[in-house]
């Protein structure tokens, strides 16, 4: 029978399609519809049935559903295959602990800018900020510092043009601050400073300051102490040894500058604090009538007290590191241990 023998022919291809398979969801899809589809090859054989001979209909009618019942098991046999290999490389186990990203850390200045705020916040200082590129209006007019004074070779400046410049401290936000504000007035002044300075374990061409200015009626000398004192025993700890010593600065009168036992050699003297066994962290002192007065406040009611402390030098204390030019380099190496 012609039929049968292309039944035959139509089941042996069959089956070495299924051996040539490459297992996908496309791949299958495509088998189904070359046999099974409206124009496949067993479909296309249902509809010659009408063309045989009645005694060979019965026969032939057999044969063909055998195929097509054949050809459907494989593939739905094939579908489960591809079903159970998806299921296993999606398998998740969600009872699996979490992954937790890899997050980054405050750098150990701003850590230590964050903690110096604190403690000051607590003692009811408020937080101002200012630019970075200033005039010398603001930077030295305003805080007595004459053109021709020799104070200005304190500081090593960046200037931009004559009367622009990199600010050397944040004093300028005390300025503006004094400017725009009536007192009484209570305030920190953080940020990033520039000086001309050879760099060393001990310097840095750029650093950070935190300022603090505080004017109102009868401020004394000795409110500053007791405030200073306060904060280095709060940051330092309460064993902490400090000492105040006299020192000049333009804007302030009388000024002094406040030293901390080294905590990297414990007093005992090292490269850091110049074998001295101390470090100089601040400066302070009264502002001087004649800052007060270039901001409109009548110095004749008004007295106050500043403050500016290197951050930087702070950190390396805190942190026991002995060289500054570490905190910026860069180095994750060293800065994953903060």
């Amino acid at each position: 029978m012609q039929l049968a023998e292309h039944i035959a022919q139509i089941r042996a291809e069959f089956q070495q399609d299924c051996a040539a398979l490459k297992l996908a969801d496309q791949a299958v899809e495509e088998l189904r519809i070359k046999y099974l589809g409206k124009k496949g090859r067993i479909t296309t054989l249902f509809a010659t049935l009408a063309e045989l001979p009645a005694t060979e209909k019965p026969l032939a009618g057999k044969l063909l559903n055998e195929l097509k019942r054949d050809v459907e098991s494989t593939i739905n046999q094939l579908k489960e295959q591809l079903l159970a290999r998806k299921s296993d490389e999606e398998f998740f186990d969600y009872t699996l602990p979490g992954i937790s990203p890899k997050i980054g850390h405050f750098h150990p200045v701003t850590q230590t800018i964050n903690h110096a705020i604190n403690i000051f916040r607590e003692m009811g200082f408020d937080v101002r900020f200012g630019p970075e590129v200033e005039t010398d209006y603001y930077n030295f007019g305003a805080l007595n510092f004459p053109p021709d004074h020799p104070a200005r070779d304190m500081q090593d400046t960046f200037f931009i043009t004559e009367k622009i410049l990199l600010r050397t401290h944040t004093s300028p936000i005390q300025i503006r601050t004094m400017l725009n504000e009536k007192p009484p007035i209570r305030i920190l002044a953080p940020g990033r400073v520039y000086r001309n300075e050879a760099i060393n374990p001990r310097s840095y061409c750029t650093f950070h300051q935190i300022e603090g200015l505080y004017v109102d009626r009868e401020v004394s000398f000795s409110e500053l102490k007791t405030t200073l004192v306060v904060f280095a025993k709060r940051f330092f700890g309460t064993e902490a040894q400090i000492r105040f010593r006299p020192s000049f600065f333009p804007f302030t009168e009388p000024s002094a500058e406040l030293d901390v036992t080294c905590i990297i050699c414990g007093g005992t003297g090292c490269r850091v604090c110049k074998q001295s066994g101390w470090l100089e962290i601040l400066g302070c002192g009264m502002v001087d009538p004649n800052v007060l007065q270039e901001v409109g406040i009548d110095p004749e009611i008004y007295s106050g007290y500043a403050f500016g402390m290197g951050l930087d030098r702070i950190a390396l204390l805190k942190y026991g590191i002995t060289d500054i030019r570490l905190l910026f380099d860069g180095d994750i190496r060293f800065l994953e241990q903060f």
